[in-house]
């Protein structure tokens, strides 16, 4: 195990796993990781969990000990990291889009309204302690609320029509066109995009120092 300190006492892991790929990856910077994709079919009953962050929490957590018992036959990682974002509005969560009408719906609902935006983080860290290999899974939420201005059905129509809404939960993407229907957000932008960065950091720092100090 190697641990090099840097910039906001953020370690650098030996060999740290990102269950998923995305582009928001390149915020972690500092910390050295490869992409392993998860396989977990993402098939869990929403209606059965009592929030939307209980739902995000597990469904990042099946992904992650997914990952975990695929690499396991080589060797756990020092730390695997998995995450999983979703989009609520009433308590209800939105999908992607399944075409152009829903994104219109979705939209339309959005308009002019505060929905909150929740990612599900969970670290799977691997430490020795007494001589043997000892494994903890750590998680957390992150919540965020959106507040999108009054959409008229042509600007509503013009962003769809660009195509973006299309692979978005929630039917946009703050990070690129979808921030201009945003009115304002109160709390972390970062987890609006999709990993709430601060927090992360924070409890990274923690796992650092439980298990590795």
């Amino acid at each position: 195990m190697k641990n090099i300190g840097i910039d906001m006492h953020l370690p650098v892991l030996w060999r740290t796993v990102i269950q998923h790929q995305t582009p928001r990856h390149p915020e972690l910077q500092g910390l050295k990781f490869e992409v392993i994709p998860s396989k977990f079919e993402e098939t869990l009953d929403k209606s059965s969990f009592s929030s939307p962050q209980a739902y995000v929490v597990e469904n990042a957590r099946q992904k992650t000990l997914e990952v975990k018992e695929r690499l396991g036959k080589d060797g756990i990682p020092d730390l695997i990291i998995g995450a999983d974002t979703v989009v609520a509005l009433d308590g209800k969560i939105l999908e992607k889009p399944k075409d152009a009408n829903n994104a219109f719906e979705m939209l339309s609902s959005l308009s002019g309204r505060t929905h909150s935006v929740h990612t599900g983080v969970v670290f799977v860290a691997s430490h020795q302690k007494a001589g043997q290999l000892k494994t903890e899974v750590r998680t957390f939420f992150e919540d965020t609320d959106v507040t999108f201005g009054d959409l008229t059905s042509d600007i509503i129509n013009a962003y769809i029509a660009t195509g973006e809404p299309l692979d978005k939960a929630g039917g946009y993407g703050i990070q690129a066109l979808g921030g201009t229907l945003v009115k304002g957000i109160v709390g972390d932008y970062f987890n609006v995009v999709g990993f709430p960065l601060h927090k992360f950091c924070k409890e990274l720092l923690n796992i650092h120092q439980t298990c590795w100090s």
